[in-house]
């Protein structure tokens, strides 16, 4: 998400309900047959990757499940690969 997005959800957060507009989305009362990630998600590839073993044992150390390990790193990666395509868009940064 850019900075705008985030900064916009974080007042949508800080709103009290009753003064969110919700007049052009119509009011779901029936879940029954929703299906979790259909709207959004990212899809996961399972691969096979060699890392050093310190930097498996840091994550692993700083992580509550073996989940939250493999989601650390993940961000990890997301975060660079952000400054990276940030970088080039922006070479003088």
């Amino acid at each position: 998400m850019t900075d705008q997005q985030k900064a916009e959800l974080a007042a949508l957060g800080a709103m009290p309900d009753d003064e969110i507009d919700t007049s052009d989305i119509p009011e779901v009362t029936d879940w029954s047959d929703a299906k979790r990630g259909v709207i959004y998600g990212l899809t996961k590839q399972q691969i096979t990757l060699d890392l050093d073993s310190d930097i498996i044992a840091w994550f692993k150390s700083n992580a509550k499940t073996e989940i939250d390990c493999q989601t650390g790193i993940n961000q990890v990666l997301r975060e660079y690969v952000q400054r990276q395509t940030d970088n080039k868009s922006n070479p003088m940064s």
